[in-house]
């Protein structure tokens, strides 16, 4: 799970610092990504790219994995604290989308060492 989770926090990193394309390398071409804002999923590099620009219009999000588990299924599972703020680096008020400050689960599939397909999930 090492090379796994040393890419998941590479990732998270590259997020956070709005690097898509840095991104976008270590994800699969037809990559299924859970859509946090509208629900569903977008799909492929483009799908994604499309998604952010969007997302990071409207809101200025920050996930930081705080673990990592493998579950029997053979997905990894990072524990993510999400902070959502508006452009202006404020607490959302009165959102209509998806976002928001709390700690989600975010369930990851991989295929050739990429990852494949990424779903959130809530915290028990």
């Amino acid at each position: 799970m090492d090379a796994e989770t040393d890419l998941l926090t590479r990732l998270y990193r590259r997020f956070n610092a709005r690097d898509i394309d840095g991104v976008l390398a270590d994800l699969a071409d037809d990559v299924a990504w859970a859509n946090g804002m509208d629900g569903g999923h977008v799909q492929g590099h483009e799908g994604i790219r499309d998604y952010w620009t969007r997302q990071w219009s409207m809101v200025d999000p920050h996930v930081e994995p705080v673990g990592f588990t493998r579950r029997a299924d053979d997905v990894v599972v990072a524990e993510v604290l999400q902070t959502i703020r508006d452009l202006e680096g404020n607490p959302l008020e009165g959102q209509t989308h998806g976002l928001k400050d709390r700690t989600v689960l975010h369930v990851f599939r991989f295929r050739n060492g990429k990852v494949a397909r990424f779903d959130i999930e809530e915290t028990a």
